[in-house]
This record gives C-alpha cells, sequence and structure tokens, in this order.
C-alpha cells in the first residue's frame, strides 16, 4: 500500500509526461504482480468496487472525531476532496498499529475493500476504524479513494503502456493493443503481459480505438481554410450510438465497448450476426439503436447497453444495428497502417449493404450488419448543407476522415474530425448551486438550472462547465447572498440569475420531473441582459424533441 501511495502522490505532483512515465515504470518494476495487476486495473480506469458509501464514512468520522455532522460538511465545502477532508481530521495514526501499511496493495484491497461488500454495517465500521488506525493521512488520502471506488489518478491509458512497454522491453504499440479489454486480472497475467517476446495477444481482444477531435473553427469558409481540398477526405454521417469493435478472430465473435467492456450478453444479435464474418476479422464501427422507420435516441440504446441479460421484450421493443465504417484486421492481419482509402475499399466488399437512417428502405428482417454510407460532397458548401440535416435524420453531424491516414491510437488530432451541427439552446433559471471540487472547492460551481411550466420553475439540467473563473467568483457571491435553504453543500437559491444552456438532443424520460432530458448540458453564457421572467418554458423544450 505504501508503495502506491507514493506512485499516488509522486504522480499528483507533476504535469511532465516524461516524470510521470518515470514513476510508472519505476512502480512496475518494483512491485510485485499481484500489487502491479491491482494498481494497473486502477490507472487504466477500470470500474472500481464500492465497498461503503460517502454518507457512512462522513457519519463513522464524525464518531470518531466528535466533530458534528455539519462541520464535517463546512469542511469538506472548503477542501473540495472528501477523501482529504476525513484524512486530516481523524486522529492521528497510534503509534503502535504503523505495521498495518506494510500490506501490499492486493492484499490491502482485499482484506479492507472487496471483503467488506457482503459484509454488514457494523462489520464494515469496525475495519474503516482499525484502518484509520494504522494509515498516516496521505495513505488515508488514497485508501478512502479506492474504498469508495473513486480512485482518479492523473494519467492516461497511453502513459501506463508507454511505461509498461519500457518494463517488458516491447514496442508501446503492442503493449497498448495487450492493456484491451481484462489484460492482467490477476498476478499471473500481469506477468503475460509483460512477456519481452512477441506473443498473440487474446483472440477476443480488440484493438485500442481510434478517436476523432472536434473541430474548433466550424463554418465553411474556417473547414475549407484548416483542412485544404475537399477530394482529400472521407465524408460520413456522425452517428447519435455507442462506438464498438466486432471481433471474429476463433468460432465465436466478440462485441467491444470503447469502454473496453465486452457487451455480448447485451447485443446477442450483433455477436450472432459477427459469427458470419471470416474468420480473422476486427470491424470499427457504431451500435445503434432502431425501429421499423427510423433511429431510436441514444437514451433507448443506453438501456440495452446498461443490461446483463437482455429478454426477448427488450429484443423486441430495441432492436440494434452494427454499423461498420472501418476494416482493422482482415484474414488474421492487421490492417492499421494501410491508408483509410484501401481499408475503406476492402471494407466494401466485405460488408456490401449500405445502412440508411431511412429505415423503410432496409430488409425486413435486418441482418444486424451494414456499411456506414459515405455522404457525398462536391464543395465543403455542399457538404456543410447535407450538415445542417443532421438533426433532423437522427444523427449528430459529419465525420471527416483524411483518406491517406492510417487508424491510429487514441484521440490523435489532424486526421479524423467531428463536424457537429451547432447545439440547441435555452435560456435557463439558476435554481441551486453546489459546492465544487479540486481548484473550485470552496466556489459553488455546479449549478442546477430550471424552466417555467406555467408560474412554476421546474428543474431541466446540471451544468458544471461553460464559465469562467471570474464569473464563477462573482456567480459566488450571488448565490450565498441569495441563498434560502441550505442542505449540506447544496444551496437553493432565489431565482435571480439566467444562463444560456446549450445541449446536443433532448428526449422524453420518465425519470425527471420536468419529463424530458438534455444530452450533454453545458453553459454558453451569463445572460445579464435578461430577467428570470424571461427565461424559456418546459413548452418550449419540448417542442424541440419534435425539432430533433
Amino acid at each position: 500500500m505504501k508503495r502506491f501511495t507514493d506512485l499516488y502522490w509522486r504522480l499528483d505532483a507533476t504535469t511532465s509526461t516524461n516524470d510521470k512515465v518515470a514513476a510508472l515504470r519505476d512502480y512496475f518494476a518494483a512491485a510485485p504482480p499481484d500489487d502491479a495487476a491491482c494498481a494497473l486495473a486502477v490507472l487504466s480506469g477500470a470500474r472500481q468496487l464500492r465497498s461503503v458509501s460517502t454518507s457512512q464514512l462522513r457519519n463513522w468520522a464524525a464518531e470518531a472525531t466528535g466533530l458534528p455532522a455539519w462541520l464535517i460538511e463546512e469542511c469538506y465545502a472548503h477542501v473540495g476532496d472528501l477523501a482529504e477532508t476525513l484524512a486530516l481530521l481523524l486522529p492521528d495514526a497510534a503509534p503502535d498499529a504503523a505495521p498495518g501499511t506494510d500490506l501490499g496493495l492486493a492484499e490491502m484491497m482485499q482484506r479492507t475493500i472487496h471483503d467488506l461488500r457482503a459484509t454488514t454495517d457494523d462489520h464494515k465500521r469496525e475495519v474503516v476504524a482499525d484502518v484509520w488506525r494504522r494509515l498516516a493521512p496521505r495513505e488515508r488520502i488514497v485508501w478512502h479513494k479506492l474504498l469508495t471506488g473513486g480512485c482518479r489518478v492523473g494519467v492516461s491509458r497511453t502513459l501506463v503502456a508507454r511505461a509498461l512497454a519500457e518494463v517488458a522491453g516491447v514496442d508501446p504499440a503492442e503493449m497498448a493493443h495487450r492493456l484491451m479489454g481484462a489484460a492482467a486480472a490477476d498476478g499471473p497475467a500481469y506477468v503475460r503481459l509483460l512477456a519481452s517476446e512477441s506473443t498473440e495477444a487474446d483472440s477476443r481482444r480488440p484493438y485500442p480505438f481510434f478517436l476523432a477531435a472536434a473541430l474548433d473553427r466550424t463554418t465553411v469558409e474556417h473547414v475549407a481554410e484548416d483542412l485544404g481540398a475537399v477530394g482529400d477526405w472521407q465524408s460520413e454521417w456522425k452517428w447519435d450510438g455507442m462506438r464498438a469493435q466486432l471481433v471474429r478472430r476463433g468460432e465465436a465473435a466478440t462485441v467491444w465497448s470503447r469502454g473496453e467492456e465486452l457487451v455480448n450478453e447485451a447485443f446477442p444479435e450483433i455477436a450472432e450476426a459477427g459469427g458470419s464474418l471470416p474468420p480473422g476479422t476486427v470491424l470499427d464501427g457504431e451500435l445503434l439503436a432502431v425501429s421499423d422507420t427510423t433511429l431510436l435516441p441514444f437514451a433507448m440504446l443506453s438501456k440495452r447497453a446498461s443490461r446483463k441479460r437482455v429478454t426477448n421484450k427488450v429484443l423486441a421493443d430495441i432492436p440494434c444495428v452494427f454499423v461498420a465504417y472501418d476494416l482493422l484486421e482482415e484474414g488474421g492481419v492487421d490492417l492499421r497502417e494501410l491508408p483509410l482509402a484501401e481499408r475503406r475499399r476492402r471494407l466494401e466488399a466485405l460488408v456490401p449493404v449500405p445502412f440508411t437512417d431511412r429505415l423503410a428502405s432496409l430488409p425486413v428482417q435486418p441482418a444486424h450488419l451494414f456499411l456506414s454510407p459515405l455522404v457525398a460532397g462536391g464543395s465543403w458548401a455542399e457538404l456543410a448543407a447535407l450538415r445542417a440535416e443532421a438533426r433532423g435524420r437522427g444523427v449528430e453531424g459529419l465525420m471527416l476522415k483524411r483518406r491517406s491516414s492510417p487508424y491510429g491510437v487514441g484521440r490523435t488530432r489532424g486526421d479524423w474530425w467531428k463536424w457537429k451541427v451547432e447545439p440547441l439552446e435555452i435560456d435557463a433559471v439558476l435554481l441551486y448551486a453546489q459546492a465544487g471540487h479540486g481548484r473550485r472547492a470552496g466556489l459553488h460551481s455546479d449549478y442546477t438550472l430550471g424552466l417555467w411550466d406555467g408560474d412554476q420553475l421546474v428543474t431541466v439540467a446540471k451544468a458544471y462547465s461553460g464559465l469562467a473563473d471570474a464569473e464563477i467568483v462573482e456567480l459566488d457571491r450571488i448565490v450565498r447572498a441569495t441563498t434560502l435553504e441550505k442542505h449540506g453543500p447544496v444551496r437553493i437559491c432565489r431565482p435571480t440569475v439566467v444562463l444560456q444552456l446549450a445541449f446536443e438532443g433532448v428526449s422524453l424520460s420518465t425519470r425527471h420531473k420536468s419529463g424530458v432530458a438534455v444530452r450533454f448540458p453545458r453553459i454558453v453564457r451569463w445572460r445579464r441582459d435578461k430577467e428570470p421572467a424571461e427565461a424559456g418554458t418546459l413548452a418550449d423544450l419540448r417542442r424541440m424533441i419534435v425539432a430533433t
């Protein structure tokens, strides 16, 4: 545990890429395999288990310190990090309990985190109190984050792959591929991961995803200026779906999400369709939810993705297809270094049936596997006109891919771009504000916004970004001056501020009091020129559902 704690703070203390890689390399070179496997899961962003809730930690810390709950909340609002707040408030570690810090990361996580999940709350409190007595504040902070499933470290998977490649003596691209999926679930798997000789990757494993960057300037003139000749680019619709790879190397096919989760059970018909591909085939594409006549919103697709098992009713209510737009492997040969134009030519031969958003023209019984069609445009102006139709088609805009480009790793700017439609916008009223975290600790920077429904304001979205630092400081003063009620770190405010809210789409929702949900909300600007009475209405927002 001490070795991982030292790594955490070493990474936290630098913004230098080289220093972070060096810290990771030193850790993995020295850590026992079981500890290294646990650390790798945390550093790679794998889903973490939560053994106790943050409210339980607050209550137990109040008992251990004798401090009232409200004072702990106030301290948390000023520090901005609950793990750090509690670590600093708790009494110092008992000197005679110090040997407990010698437990390795794997054993520490097993004893004091994983084993707690099936125990009673009383036993959890006893274990947590015992660990508090054994750890110094800097170790408590890291342990708190692991305990609550919220340990985030400021490194990317690419940096982890670089460090492990140096330890193993292999190419970073090879290591990046090895890290896809559950690459090192335990110590023995971690040892296999570091094998210096060339090894055949797990036959079910996908490739690292290549991600597109958003265009900074989106007008026709700027796009033409930034990207050059339109003939150098391949254009496709940017589907509002779930990025995935379809891998067929063994007898059966596997479906992988961009989050590196195996989703065969959520999309069994896609895995079955993938079984018809020739062995040694890997497709990159998009999972889409469809109906008889139209694309279904992303919220419907999410219902499928979140299930471990789908019933026949769900399969019938939310049918899905896989739309392929790249061929990464053919006949067991890695094609990623070939130009996109050549990969596209081979893809069209392999998956000949193009998908269309006009679903009435699809076969009566969809085969679930389609080709993403190209969007033809002889000029940037023609493509811009087609882009303007995107929202009516149920898509998010256009994808622009350089025809000569290889298939890269991660978000490499220059070859793949997202040319999205302009967001929807509405003016909303600030209703609640919550204290932020990290560098925004002590400032109310998380906002809940509402719209008029008759003479009542109804909450419709939460937004955390879009205002400048100076505006956040100014708005924090207004929040404090107009507070009607306080509930922990949340303040209910008198409606005085109007903020312009931008979002990608609107859909009906039974989970929200307003009956609608907005996607990717963020603040565009502070409407100082408007009074709350001039803000938008719930009816205005509902009309956007029809418009989209």
